[in-house]
């Protein structure tokens, strides 16, 4: 009888249950809901017809929200494919859940933790209704840090994956009008997995981090702009203050017989239907 595959490291794709996927969606949907203002993909970069090919998505790091991006792209913006993401083995120890929901554990900063990730991430991208989500600094970056860091590991895994697409992902948590942030995101340019392999492997790590900055920079326009209308907003959290002064005014509204809305400046998104 052959030996069951290992269930963490070398192969995490026999953890990964599809039904636990769906669950911790929704928690983290609601999650977000709670703490965030509203998801939003910048119209232009919305994710594209990638054929049917693994794809490798690599994002800036800005901060704790990252994951629960990835989530929520990955499940209402890529149906029909299995996302799978690297985390730092000590703190993926503290989540046991996520093994089940394509989450695997890395040892960070050792030669052995980069050989045993490039060989899951080999697995992983041996189909291709898959994909490789990931953090390409390899730790917490400000969106103003240029050059975008790209970690080492990065420059070897087109190699492991020569027919994957590469596709950047930048991301930003800028405060608008509201007491909440907003969850900016935009994909970037694709690159092909045979043109980063082509290149010197001391230069892939740099057309990595120009091809991220150039999504980074273009979204932070849109992030400057204050613009609702330029993104495609994918999920909503309540808005305005809450509490005793937010009750308050809802029954004064509905005393002089006005409809409320809650949020500071409703001009600020005309299409948001007022609560």
């Amino acid at each position: 009888m052959a030996a069951a595959p290992k269930p963490e490291g070398d192969n995490p794709v026999p953890l990964f249950d599809p039904r636990r996927m769906a669950f911790f969606h929704f928690m983290f949907a609601r999650f977000f809901a709670k703490h965030m203002r509203a998801a939003r993909v910048a119209n232009w970069g919305m994710p594209r017809d990638y054929g049917n090919r693994p794809l490798v998505v690599f994002a800036n790091h800005p901060g704790w929200w990252d994951g629960v991006a990835f989530m929520l792209l990955s499940q209402r913006l890529f149906p029909g494919r299995t996302m799978f993401i690297p985390m730092d083995a000590a703190a993926l120890s503290r989540y046991g859940f996520m093994k089940r929901i394509g989450v695997f554990g890395i040892e960070g900063g050792t030669a052995r933790g980069a050989v045993a990730f490039l060989r899951t991430a080999k697995i992983v991208l041996g189909a291709s209704d898959r994909m490789l989500w990931m953090n390409a600094p390899g730790r917490f970056s400000d969106v103003r840090e240029r050059p975008v860091p790209i970690a080492p590991g990065m420059s070897r895994l087109p190699e492991m994956a020569p027919d994957a697409v590469f596709v950047p992902l930048a991301l930003d948590y800028p405060f608008w009008t509201e007491r909440k942030a907003e969850m900016l995101c935009a994909f970037g340019e694709p690159i092909e997995a045979a043109d980063l392999a082509a290149l010197p492997r001391d230069d892939r790590g740099p057309a990595l981090s120009t091809a991220l900055a150039a999504t980074m920079d273009r979204l932070a326009l849109d992030a400057i702009a204050r613009d609702p209308a330029r993104f495609k907003t994918l999920l909503r959290g309540p808005e305005g203050m809450g509490g005793v002064w937010q009750f308050w005014r809802r029954l004064r509204s509905t005393m002089r017989g006005e409809r409320f809305d809650p949020r500071h400046d409703p001009r600020h998104d005309p299409g948001r239907e007022a609560g």
